[in-house]
């Protein structure tokens, strides 16, 4: 007997060729009915045996299309409709919109044969996807993911592109993204001057690699941003590169033209590994040590022992690599400090004066992101992520919520990003980058706008970190007042700390936060940065600090570690002192520490006192730089020969650290064995903590977890009683702190 069912998806099923899949599963067990796409995910009408049903469903859920990501599903017995075939149909949108976005996924396998297959008609066409690649988010205007709400739209199909959409037993049946040359995007060569370079399809990539050959900085316009281009190999053009961006010694990725050769010239983990040719495809921090292959290391990654790598991940990078025997630097497409770049005149207007030629297509990109960046701990293998953009937004699993409310939390203003709920999802914007910056802030706002204009949702809540002085806090109040929206100001730190919590679902647990960063504004107006919180029963406290030391001159201080060694210095230091200062700083910093009020127990500048201390550096170059290289001086250690420079395990004194180091200095120990036992002192603190007030659940968040030593000593010091937790899907740095705002507002009774 035949029986009608309604079967609905949802999750990430929108953009991953869940219904020509579905087409095809239907013939396999003999079944008619239909398929489309809702504003809730997929929906299938479906007519057949039970039996057949049964199985149907049983296959659907089980084993979903690779970049598919099912939440939830159901099926219902409806009234028996008669049905003819089995249809996809066009989607019908009833309500807002209630499921995922899709993010963009890396060029497959079978995209790229045909790209290189000269017998194919996608030969040397950069565009091809399928419905298992390509753009997705980059290209999104608004849901659900059909053709005609993406900039893709824009391109009319082809005959030829239309038999395939059309045809149930081709690869891009219903893919959203198909193009071909005919009817497709198009690149143009152009040079600095504005005037287009002479080649067709079959031969621009080998002009470019031959401009990239020659010295050339070649400014090309990917899926998803621009990115600026020059040869790995050639000291001089990227030091070019490097004056021209502003970008003195923050390091590069390089872009291999393949896996083999990559491992050719490095050692590659597994994990590596599976990290690069993942459909994320992120940048992925690899050791760089006794390397001693052509590429200028030196140029892309002053004084640093690691190389951000990644492989083509779309089929302009991909035809390019294609071309290419030699690595090249592939780096964001803006002046340091500024947005990734996305549209063409403006890529001409910013960057005419640094790059030599440029390389553009003519599709829009409605969401530009910046490529993510992961590393994995050396001894542990713990997975880190540096940066979650290109391949992780906007969509983050993993964690139930249980609100009618529509929640929008601002983040923070260093490493900004943001977090929406406005339906049964919850959306973590890609990174966006320091607030500061008007460009910067300029696109954060576009992005907010651009989020409740897709969900036709505004925000009922709007939560903002307490800084009073952060933009996007100001901006928090702003829409707040303009949506009459409820506004809820957090603590940076407990957000962070409820990040970690979030992201691992520990709120029936009793958990001691461990929060180390740069800096926050504390509950006592004071600058936070090295806090111990206990979670219990939805309820956070701070249970102990880092020892309290001199914060002057603001935001300086994080820019020169210079002045964080000379807030912690003792009156002994001076012979260090006086080689980092002039008289006049001497005497005008110390009139400041004198009368200063304002304290921290910041992390972040207790590196950069020790970095400064070893005269690893007094000047950051860029955010972090210090606490870099500071665990770049480590290389291999034994926790048997580690030293703790604390004697008491009650306070965590960061003037005891300085001089515990000062005075190894004039022993003669190696700045190695220095910077490891500083480490070890941090870890052992952190343990103690945990043994004090009987912890057996210890989170850690904050950049500082960035360091991967430091990640890897506490998993090997913890007893095995004690589970650590470090975050794996979200930054530990600030881009975690509007999902942390939201998991604080939702679960945090104080």
């Amino acid at each position: 007997m035949l029986k009608t069912y309604k079967i609905t998806v949802a999750g990430q099923v929108q953009g991953v060729g869940f219904r020509p899949y579905i087409y095809t599963l239907s013939t396999e067990f003999n079944l008619k009915g239909t398929v489309s796409n809702n504003q809730e995910g997929v929906l299938v009408n479906v007519t057949g045996t039970k039996e057949n049903i049964d199985k149907f469903y049983s296959k659907l859920i089980h084993f979903p299309p690779p970049v598919a990501n099912i939440q939830k599903s159901k099926i219902i017995e409806i009234e028996h409709v008669l049905f003819d075939d089995f249809k996809i149909i066009s989607s019908k949108k009833n309500g807002q919109l209630n499921l995922p976005l899709t993010p963009d996924f890396a060029i497959c396998d079978d995209c790229k044969n045909e790209i290189k297959n000269s017998k194919n008609k996608r030969f040397n066409y950069p565009f091809t996807t399928c419905v298992n690649c390509g753009p997705r988010f980059a290209v999104t205007e608004n849901f659900p993911f059909e053709r005609s709400n993406t900039s893709i739209h824009n391109f009319l199909m082809c005959d030829d592109c239309m038999e395939e959409y059309t045809n149930p037993a081709n690869r891009r049946f219903h893919s959203q993204t198909n193009t071909c040359s005919t009817c497709g995007i198009e690149l143009v060569l152009i040079n600095a001057e504005g005037i287009a370079i002479k080649t067709s399809k079959n031969t621009v990539f080998q002009k470019v690699a031959s401009l990239l050959q020659e010295g050339n900085i070649v400014a090309i316009k990917n899926t998803s941003g621009y990115l600026l281009c020059c040869n790995g190999e050639n000291t001089e053009v990227i030091q070019k590169l490097r004056e021209k961006k502003h970008r003195p010694k923050k390091p590069f990725a390089v872009l291999f033209p393949s896996l083999k050769k990559l491992q050719k010239e490095f050692f590659i983990s597994e994990k590596e590994i599976e990290s690069l040719t993942s459909k994320e495809s992120p940048i992925t921090i690899i050791s760089s040590k006794n390397y001693n292959g052509n590429l200028a290391l030196n140029e892309i990654t002053p004084n640093l022992n690691q190389l951000g790598v990644l492989l083509p991940y779309t089929g302009i990078l991909q035809l390019l690599a294609n071309e290419l025997n030699f690595p090249i630097v592939a780096t964001s497409g803006n002046i340091h400090g500024s947005p990734i770049i996305s549209e063409n005149d403006e890529a001409f207007e910013k960057l005419e004066n640094v790059a030599d030629y440029f390389l553009q297509h003519n599709l829009k990109i409605t969401h530009p992101q910046d490529d993510s960046v992961v590393k994995f701990s050396s001894n542990f293998q713990q997975k880190i992520l540096f940066r979650r953009s290109r391949g992780f937004a906007p969509n983050y699993f993993g964690t139930a919520i249980k609100t009618i409310e529509k929640i929008l939390a601002m983040g923070a203003d260093l490493k900004s990003s943001f977090t929406f709920y406005p339906n049964n999802y919850l959306y973590a914007s890609q990174y966006i980058g320091n607030l500061e910056n008007f460009d910067i802030y300029n696109r954060y706002i576009t992005e907010i706008a651009s989020f409740i204009n897709i969900f036709e949702q505004q925000p009922e809540v709007i939560l903002v970190d307490k800084h009073p002085l952060y933009h996007s806090t100001k901006y928090g109040i702003e829409l707040a007042k303009k949506t009459s929206s409820k506004l809820v100001e957090i603590q940076h730190h407990k957000a962070h700390f409820s990040a970690i919590l979030g992201e691992h679902n520990l709120f029936e647990e009793k958990v001691l936060g461990v929060v180390f960063d740069g800096t926050g504004f504390g509950d006592d107006n004071q600058i936070w940065g090295g806090e111990f919180f206990s979670y219990k029963n939805n309820v956070i406290e701070r249970i102990a600090q880092i020892e309290n030391f001199d914060w002057i001159l603001g935001n300086k201080m994080a820019k020169e570690p210079r002045l964080s060694l000379f807030s912690l210095a003792s009156d002994e230091m001076i012979d260090v002192l006086v080689q980092k200062f002039t008289s006049t700083e001497l005497k005008n910093y110390q009139y400041l520490k004198k009368n200063n009020q304002l304290k921290t127990s910041s992390v972040g500048r207790l590196f950069d006192a020790v970095a400064s201390l070893l005269n690893i550096t007094d000047y950051n170059s860029y955010e972090g730089e210090a606490a870099i290289l500071l665990e770049n001086s480590i290389g291999n250690y034994d926790l048997k020969n580690c030293k703790n420079y604390l004697n008491s395990t009650d306070v965590i004194s960061v003037n005891e650290i300085i001089s515990a180091i000062y005075k190894e200095i004039q022993q003669g120990n190696s700045t190695k064995n220095m910077i490891t036992n500083f480490l070890f002192t941090l870890a052992t603190s952190i343990l103690n903590i945990a043994k004090k007030h009987q912890f057996k659940h210890i989170a850690c968040s904050g950049g500082v977890f960035q360091n991967t030593t430091l990640v890897d000593m506490l998993l090997e010091l913890a007893p095995k009683e004690i589970k650590l937790y470090f975050h794996k899907e979200l930054s530990p740095n600030d881009e975690n702190i509007s999902f942390g705002q939201l998991m604080y507002y939702l679960h945090i009774k104080n």
